[in-house]
């Protein structure tokens, strides 16, 4: 049981193997791909509607840890050149503040270059939050509940040149947080302190993080922002070294294999799959601990959002394995439908892991399209998971 989530991995990698074979359901992208160098071009294809998109929009959610929230957003969609071979580049700004005082202002960019030579994806913000902690580990309880806040900016960069025809990249990624003002906001009771307390003092001020390594990247989706089919598959390293600066030094080792794929011989309803592991070594602080679940969005997992239903890192550990899919379905005008699962759990060893012990979440909500034309979605979640009440999700884009 223990090796349940190395197994659902080697299933996605099976059924993205399989997928690659097939004659019905093209999973590669190819058509996206440009050409290998010295082979003969086509002419470069142009189209009247492939013009720089930059949408605002309006931010407004509630959710239990931040109450109510608006901003807005700045979502940048645009092409290197004139060869719509080339996926598009996109951006996003967005920043917000909320009813408890909390603010975020996060700039997240995935680009292509011409020819899609390179790959550059990562993120630029600086994050003012508040969350429940409840200790760290697979087994902490509700009842323990306490609340933390802290301030953190974050700079992730990662460089990848293309190294075969299609759709494979290798290159280093960089990565810096810096965690500050940390504080206790509120106990658990008058009479019980927060669990955070008991962490080393260290931890507790905060601090530097600072990494390099490498990183591969199998970029197979046909669409970045809402995938119809296609395969993504992350795999990356992470050394934090004194010797960068960083207060701690640890190693992070991460793997993101997504399969999306059409049901029912349309477009209209699509089967969307994702395994993430985050696994760790060394001497990692509670801020960059692996937690489920995950929905601020960022770099950190890829821009993925991890076990919708939970509150932000409910399930804080050194290893991490969690599972997800997902059906969206077209509705009618703009509007479509999504239900979605997941499973996952933390631990200190991932041998320690059992099935009993699975955290779950899940929900459903509406996608609303508002670019048509690049597949930039709305999306509205309603989701509860494992000691978890069911909330309110709001953002950008599709959960992963």
């Amino acid at each position: 049981m223990r090796f349940l989530y190395p197994a659902l991995a080697s299933l996605l990698l099976a059924g993205a193997a399989r997928a690659q074979t097939a004659p019905v359901i093209p999973d590669i992208a190819l058509p996206e791909a440009p050409a290998a160098t010295g082979a003969s071009l086509a002419p470069t294809v142009t189209s009247k509607e492939d013009k720089p998109n930059f949408i605002p929009v309006p931010v407004l959610f509630y959710q239990q840890e931040t109450g109510f929230g608006y901003g807005g957003a700045i979502l940048p969609v645009w092409r290197f050149g004139q060869d719509t071979t080339v996926r598009k580049s996109n951006a996003r700004l967005i920043a917000w503040y909320t009813q408890k005082k909390q603010s975020t202002i996060q700039l997240t960019h995935t680009i292509f270059t011409p020819d899609e030579k390179f790959y550059l994806a990562g993120e630029l913000s600086q994050y003012d939050l508040s969350f429940f902690y409840y200790g760290l580990g697979n087994a902490t309880k509700s009842s323990d509940e306490s609340t933390i806040g802290y301030k953190l900016f974050v700079f992730d960069e990662k460089v990848m040149p293309r190294i075969t025809a299609h759709n494979l990249y290798a290159g280093v990624r960089y990565r810096l947080t810096n965690t500050t003002k940390v504080r206790v906001i509120e106990d658990i009771s008058e009479t019980r302190p927060s669990l955070f307390r008991q962490l080393p003092a260290q931890e507790q001020s905060g601090g530097l993080v600072s990494g390099i390594g490498p990183s591969v990247l199998y970029e197979g989706r046909d669409n970045v922002l809402a995938t119809y089919r296609g395969i993504y598959l992350d795999a990356h390293a992470l050394f934090m070294t004194k010797g960068l600066g960083s207060d701690y030094k640890f190693q992070r080792y991460q793997l993101d294999l997504r399969y999306f794929r059409p049901l029912l011989g349309s477009n209209k309803t699509i089967l969307a799959l994702q395994y993430l592991g985050q696994f760790h070594a060394g001497s990692v602080p509670f801020r960059e601990l692996a937690g489920i679940g995950a929905n601020i969005g960022g770099s950190l997992y890829n821009n993925a959002g991890l076990m919708r239903g939970l509150y932000e890192s409910r399930f804080r550990g050194r290893q991490m394995m969690t599972t997800q899919a997902e059906i969206r379905q077209r509705l009618f005008w703009r509007i479509d439908g999504a239900a979605f699962l997941g499973a996952g759990q933390v631990g200190d060893k991932v041998g320690e892991y059992s099935l009993r012990d699975t955290k779950l979440a899940g929900g459903a909500g509406l996608r609303f399209r508002f670019n048509r034309r690049d597949r930039l979605n709305i999306r509205l979640d309603y989701a509860g998971g494992t000691d978890t009440a069911p909330s309110i999700y709001f953002a950008v884009g599709e959960a992963f």
